[in-house]
């Protein structure tokens, strides 16, 4: 399980990366929680890291229902402009073997996968990607860059100045994502192991991962961390969760 590897592990697990082939996905949506809310822009970029992008598409997808005033603000998706476009019966079958291809990458992957599972299923087709076939650039920037304020797609597209059109449409956000993964894979290629194992030293892991990590319990996770005087925990702005650095939980674990 990825939720007990070490930084050795994830390190490993990079750059055996080096010649995979990438199919970087971003959906819009009308909404967050599928099979409610719909799929209304799909965009699926195929990419190597020797080669770069190899073919890129972006499509509006009609899915018959209204579209919220404020998911037209956030994304610029007009009712108008998805009058034209194809439902997803004509728009997503052709896509299927795109996405089947390669190791499936976005930003906070596990969002865009839910609402192409749901619509998938709705057309009575399977897509399913095993999570070895998977990659969450929103984790691998907390993993890489736990010294940014925030790991938002479009405030990295701010901080590293990637040259992509608006936020929030699926042709920018696919490009924004790819040039963070090759970014970020390409320092690890270049880096000796030691800069990068103290780069993921550096994530915070909420109190349930850090938990995962050393197999116990959270009380007892939180118990072990306590004793290791330097350890000095944040504390999520959303839940008030714990977060303990990884080279501390680490610290705590077996020599292998």
């Amino acid at each position: 399980m990825r939720s007990q590897w070490r930084s050795q592990d994830w390190l490993a697990y990079y750059r055996g990366l080096a010649t995979a082939t990438f199919t970087v996905v971003d959906v819009e949506t009308t909404g967050f929680h599928p099979p409610q809310a719909r799929v209304i822009e799909l965009g699926i970029l195929q990419s190597t890291l020797s080669e770069g992008i190899q073919c890129q598409q972006a499509e509006l997808i009609n899915p018959g229902v209204p579209i919220p005033e404020a998911i037209a603000r956030f994304t610029g998706i007009t009712a108008e402009m998805l009058a034209t476009a194809g439902p997803p019966e004509s728009v997503l079958p052709p896509m299927l073997l795109q996405l089947q291809t390669g190791i499936l990458v976005a930003h906070n992957l596990a969002f865009d996968y839910r609402f192409l599972t749901a619509e998938y299923q709705r057309l009575g087709l399977n897509f399913e990607r095993s999570p070895t076939e998977q990659l969450c650039t929103v984790q691998m920037s907390r993993q890489l860059l736990a010294d940014l304020p925030s790991r938002s797609l479009p405030q990295l597209v701010q901080h590293f100045g990637f040259p992509v059109g608006q936020s929030h449409r699926a042709a920018a956000d696919v490009e924004a994502c790819w040039r963070l993964l090759a970014l970020l894979l390409q320092q690890i290629q270049d880096s000796d192991d030691q800069e990068i194992l103290q780069r993921l030293g550096q994530e915070w892991l909420p109190l349930p991962l850090a938990a995962q990590l050393l197999n116990c319990s959270r009380s007892q996770a939180q118990k072990q961390l306590e004793t290791l005087a330097s350890v000095e925990p944040r504390y999520s702005s959303r839940n008030s969760t714990p977060l303990y650095q990884r080279v501390w939980v680490e610290a705590l674990l077996p020599n292998t």
